[in-house]
């Protein structure tokens, strides 16, 4: 049985709109955000997908993409499964600041490897407010994409391949740094290489799987 799995980075954020780093902090969609979400769904509604479960982070414009996608498809019934291992790249005392700011505070240089390096480890943050999302010390004080990388794979292999082999079709509704790491990971793609790589707001990605668990090439809906 061939297994279905679309990837879709949430629609427009206000933070996007403004140009501001995010990572772990939780903005809402703009207006244009809940469309283009409108729109993923009535073009995985037209391929008359059927999925089995959606899987989403913890944050809420991941969430309301996610819930209006579902909408569009008439599939809000299905289970939803949100964890902390989906949300984007924690960006550190970064979060929150004008990109183009950055790159005047920083350097141009030195903000483009913090963003697309796969090892970069941006400026550090000194404290991080208490939320209860997050028990334990759980949030760090910033990542590099490597290591959101690891704390995301371990809910690929446990929780969504296993499904995917089962013949389960999945629907994963994240961001844009934890979907290059994903597709990183799916696709071989090398620790150099990975800078290349952009995946747009509410632009799906679709792959399938034989029964021999062999992967499609990419294709972009």
């Amino acid at each position: 049985m061939v297994a279905q799995l679309v990837l879709v980075r949430h629609g427009e954020s206000t933070a996007n709109r403004n140009n501001e780093f995010t990572g772990w902090t939780d903005v809402p969609l703009t207006p244009k955000g809940r469309q283009q979400a409108k729109q993923v769904g009535q073009k995985l509604a037209e391929r008359q997908i059927l999925f089995n479960q959606v899987h989403t982070s913890y944050l809420q414009r991941a969430i309301t993409t996610a819930n209006i996608i579902l909408f569009e498809m008439n599939q809000s019934w299905l289970p939803m499964t949100k964890t902390w291992r989906l949300n984007e790249r924690h960006y550190g005392a970064l979060r929150g600041l004008n990109k183009d700011l950055a790159r005047k505070e920083y350097g141009f240089e030195a903000v483009a490897l913090w963003r697309r390096s796969y090892t970069a480890v941006p400026p550090l943050l000194t404290k991080v407010t208490p939320d209860r999302r997050y028990p334990n010390g759980l949030e760090p004080y910033g990542e590099s994409l490597k290591m959101a990388s690891d704390r995301l794979l371990p809910y690929w292999t446990q929780v969504i391949e296993p499904a995917l082999k089962a013949g389960k079709n999945q629907l994963i509704v994240a961001h844009g740094s934890s979907l290059r790491a994903l597709v990183k990971y799916l696709e071989h793609i090398s620790d150099e290489d990975i800078d290349g790589l952009e995946i747009g707001n509410g632009e799906p990605i679709y792959y399938t799987f034989d029964d021999e668990f062999n992967m499609s090439q990419r294709h972009y809906l």
